[in-house]
């Protein structure tokens, strides 16, 4: 007998394309994103919902929901969904909301990410040319309220043209902008849509019975009733917000990185939220245990991390331990991001893990003039074999190491490997003999202070600035989250004025021999007086981190230049000013401000808006003829100031030169100066990083091309970077030479003692005798306060001294003393 077609065990019968049907409404099985278990909790009681009936609502018990708001239970299948489409719902219709982090693992410091403009559209085809490498753009993702990804039915990338389910401004995109490789041209080819956003899906009314009242459907189950793939949410009945909770501020903020929001209905703030994510601390130093037998990690207390040890032999294991051990560090501001884990590897763990030594065979070994593995090695193969990615930079002595978000989170782990002189160089002082529990003390100090690594203290210098001043934070739209730029931060590419360039940019070929803004630490030195060629010694004061105490409440540019001819000079405009000031007659004793050399300027030229100012200051008659003006403008380093102050001020304490003993007693702040090179060595090279990040971040504002592949005249990767701008490097030095300036005017005024020499921030003094002490005192004992002794950046330290007679015979040679106070003879401190 033949069985009826309508048999379910019929192949391809009605009742297989039922099974079938049912099976593909549910939609692709991937977890669906939900808020932090706090952020559930604050939602619906901001709602005014209660459990009972929110947990009717869902067809789950209230012990259950109390359960997922806590927590300790991790909602599944399609009772995840319409939870999460609930929460959505809510979110969209409660003010501001706790809007968490943005996803942009394609993001790289050092390697000065392309920000794109808006994705062009392209021309119709019948079919588009497969593109063999596409270019990858950093792109913003939409995001929820808890900062997990938007992810909706896959649809052709606006880049490629391949399926990807993330939106940016509700287009597809591909996660950061690298897109997948296209098929070949055999395959087929989905074309790409058109760049122009598309018209919002009507809504789709959920079928009789498909959720609960005040429940909206899951995008799965609209799907099974044949609407669109983007549902509408249905409104829940409002209801008023618990007496508790009424008068509470929303999406309080600071542009500086601060923030009085409540991230949790127990009270807990962002801050401690974020920090809570992350029990293991920022970084773990990976060492061969011991035993010899296995792995071990060392925390940034310097203490073995508890737990499952790191797993040895294959490094993608190794990547995903970090992410299980809870690894990482809390965002710094409202709306950055929380900091990747980082792996600090020794020589013997690199070796365990199968990575390379440092030689010269690019075959065999890690080449340091190359600075990367080749993408042939088998390590860079077994890390794309497990999922891995690679930023630009590649497998190198810095390594960033990613792979595609899961429910919306990033996986994200920072690699340091020090057998490839990873801290052998780019500001770090490290000591070679610290074994790896005080090496990870070391580290741990530097991140919990200022930022954990990511490559030299430049780059670490610069992730500390975008940390402070994330460029963007989640906007609510009409069509979902997206990103919007963040009051008082950079957010856009633009180019610097031709005055303000390096000579490698394109911009200088517009600008005359004269046309450039010349901002740089003075080197100055002049002949001595009859009375200093009778004082017995020259004594050396060196300004404590001149540039980080200068980029303090700073009005830095946040725009784009705009040219103007004949411009009223004003203050308050960041910029570069042409005016002649070789009218101004100043102390020819002291170095001219205006100058780099310290002669008086002899013609029209180039200033910053600090330098301008100054000149106003001490008489001058400004008239500029033409100008280079920001007109959005504010103290874009002063979160960075404050935290590296902060730092550098913590560091010396622990190294037993409180912030006050200068002031308590000035002769025991200089023997305890004296006294610092003795001190611990791990508190030394934090002492020194902290240093060489203030210096070096100012320097990456006009960071100039690198690398053997640069010719002169093309654009590099630097400039590509929202953080690129001369002029904020400018202003910063010429504050800081400005600040030198009026108290070196100041300290002559008052004890007729004028500097001798100058270089950059040290400045030299005839003096009678061989101590700090004896420039400084006053006629009645005590202390000029014009050059303040003390640790607090903008203060004085003793730099050195020496016999005047030596600094004669340097002068008469023509070399600045300066230069050699600290060490004497003709090694300068430097060398």
């Amino acid at each position: 007998m033949t069985p009826a077609l309508d048999t379910p065990d019929t192949p391809g019968g009605p009742g297989a394309s039922d099974a079938i049907g049912a099976l593909l409404g549910t939609g692709p099985r991937r977890p669906v994103p939900l808020p932090e278990p706090a952020e559930r909790e604050r939602l619906r009681t901001s709602y005014g919902l209660g459990k009972a009936e929110t947990a009717q609502a869902l067809g789950i018990s209230a012990a259950t929901l109390t359960a997922w708001e806590q927590g300790r239970r991790d909602p599944q299948g399609e009772g995840r969904a319409a939870y999460a489409r609930l929460l959505e719902g809510m979110a969209a219709q409660l003010p501001e909301a706790a809007v968490e982090e943005v996803d942009e693992v394609a993001e790289e410091a050092e390697e000065e990410v392309v920000v794109p403009s808006a994705a062009p559209a392209p021309a119709p085809a019948p079919a588009p040319a497969p593109v063999s490498a596409p270019v990858p753009q950093a792109v913003m993702l939409d995001q929820h309220p808890d900062g997990s990804l938007v992810m909706a039915a896959a649809e052709p990338c606006v880049q490629c043209g391949q399926p990807s389910v993330y939106r940016s401004q509700g287009r597809p995109m591909h996660l950061g902008g690298f897109c997948r490789p296209v098929a070949p041209a055999s395959s087929a080819v989905s074309p790409a849509p058109s760049a122009v956003p598309p018209v919002a899906p009507p809504p789709v009314v959920p079928p009789s019975g498909a959720a609960p009242s005040g429940v909206v459907p899951s995008r799965a189950a609209a799907a099974a009733a044949g609407g669109a793939a983007a549902v509408v949410l249905s409104p829940p009945v409002r209801r008023p917000a618990p007496a508790a909770a009424k008068g509470k501020p929303r999406g309080a903020g600071s542009s500086g990185g601060g923030g009085a929001r409540k991230a949790a209905a127990d009270g807990e703030d962002w801050q401690e939220a974020a920090a809570a994510r992350f029990p293991a601390g920022p970084l773990v130093v990976v060492d061969v245990a011991p035993d010899g037998r296995s792995l071990i990690g060392y925390d940034a207390d310097g203490a073995e991390l508890p737990g499952e040890r790191p797993p040895g032999s294959a490094l993608p294991r190794l990547l995903e331990w970090a992410l299980a051990a809870g690894l990482g560090s809390a965002r710094l501001h409202r709306h950055g991001k929380d900091g990747d884990p980082l792996l600090v590897l020794t020589d013997a763990a690199a070796t365990e893990l199968g990575l390379p030594p440092a030689g010269r065979d690019e075959k065999t070994e890690y080449v340091a003039r190359i600075g990367r593995l080749p993408d042939t090695h088998r390590q860079v193969k077994a890390l794309a074999k497990a999922d891995w990615q690679l930023t630009r930079r590649g497998l190198g002595p810095w390594a960033r190491i990613y792979r595609e978000p899961e429910a919306g989170r990033r996986q994200c782990v920072q690699l340091c490997v020090l057998p490839w002189g990873a801290l052998s160089g780019g500001g770090w002082a490290v000591p070679d003999t610290l074994a790896a529990p005080a090496l990870a003390r070391l580290l741990g100090a530097y991140a919990r202070r200022v930022v954990t690594p990511r490559g030299s203290t430049a780059v670490s210098g610069l992730e500390l600035v975008t940390a402070l001043r994330p460029p963007t934070r989640p906007v609510r739209t009409d069509s979902g989250w997206t990103s919007g730029p963040v009051e008082g931060s950079r957010s856009r590419v633009f180019d610097a004025a031709p005055p303000e360039v390096p000579d490698e940019h394109p911009l200088a070929a517009e600008r005359e021999d004269d046309g450039v803004l010349a901002t740089e630490a003075w080197d100055w030195h002049r002949p001595p007086t009859a009375a200093e060629l009778a004082a017995p010694f020259a004594v050396g004061l060196d300004v404590n981190t001149a540039f980080l105490a200068a980029a303090g409440r700073l009005t830095l540019p946040l725009s784009e230049p705009v040219h103007e001819l004949n411009p009223a000079f004003d203050r308050r405009t960041p910029g570069s000013w042409r005016a002649d000031l070789s009218g101004l007659v100043l102390d020819p004793l002291l170095p001219n401000p205006f100058t780099a050399d310290g002669t008086a300027p002899t013609g029209p030229a180039w200033y910053s808006t600090a330098k301008l100012a100054y000149a106003v200051e001490l008489g001058a008659d400004v008239r500029p003829t033409e100008a280079w003006l920001r007109h959005e403008s504010g103290p874009y380093l002063d979160p960075w100031h404050k935290r590296l102050r902060q730092a550098y001020v913590d560091t010396m304490a622990a190294l037993g030169v409180p912030l006050d003993l200068a002031d308590r007693d000035p002769r025991a702040f200089l023997d305890a100066m004296a006294a610092l090179p003795g001190g611990d060595p791990a508190e030394l090279a934090v002492l020194g990083a902290i240093k060489q990040t203030a210096k070096g971040t100012i320097g990456k504002f006009r960071e100039r091309p690198r690398g053997l592949g640069y010719r002169p005249g093309q654009r590099w990767a630097a400039l590509e970077r929202p953080t690129w701008d001369p002029l904020v490097r400018a202003l910063v030095i010429d504050t800081a030479t400005v600040n030198l300036h009026r108290k070196l005017a100041r300290l002559h005024a008052e004890l007729g003692t004028p500097p001798l020499a100058v270089l950059s921030d040290c400045a030299v003094f005839a003096a009678p005798g061989p101590s700090a002490l004896d420039v400084l005192r006053r006629p009645d004992g005590t202390l000029s306060t014009a050059l303040r002794l003390g640790i607090s950046p903008g203060h004085v330290k003793f730099e050195g001294s020496r016999p005047f007679a030596e600094i004669r015979e340097l002068i008469a040679d023509g070399a600045n003393p300066a230069r050699y106070i600290k060490t004497g003879g003709r090694v300068s401190a430097d060398e």
